[in-house]
């Protein structure tokens, strides 16, 4: 079955807002996805790594994509295609509390 790679992009205000039944129907719609098998994680504070022309690595902190609402986390599920990837992701606490969601398929090296 395909993978998808998902980025879940909200603010605590935001989740802070919603109503505590739709928050608590959300969290238990992400372990529903794990359940499934998805692989879930929250978003910690990233690195840069570059390597240019195999020179040695080059690390910073701090995000290198930049957005209206900071990463909040991302999970691998599997889905039948990216209709389905997106329905369940629809269901999720980022997507759900004001925050958005992206999928994107997670194709074969070399593909």
């Amino acid at each position: 079955m395909p993978k998808f790679l998902t980025i879940g992009y909200g603010d605590r205000a935001s989740y802070d807002r919603l109503d505590e039944g739709k928050r608590a129907a959300a969290h238990a719609h992400d372990a529903l996805l794990v359940e499934r098998g998805a692989e879930m994680g929250i978003a910690g504070k990233p690195v840069q790594v570059r390597n240019h022309d195999a020179s040695g690595p080059d690390v910073s902190k701090g995000q290198y994509l930049k957005s209206d609402l900071p990463v909040a986390g991302f999970a691998i599920i599997e889905a039948a295609d990216i209709e389905e990837a997106a329905e369940l992701v629809s269901k999720t606490p980022c997507a759900v509390a004001y925050g958005v969601v992206e999928v994107w398929p997670l194709e074969k090296a070399g593909s």
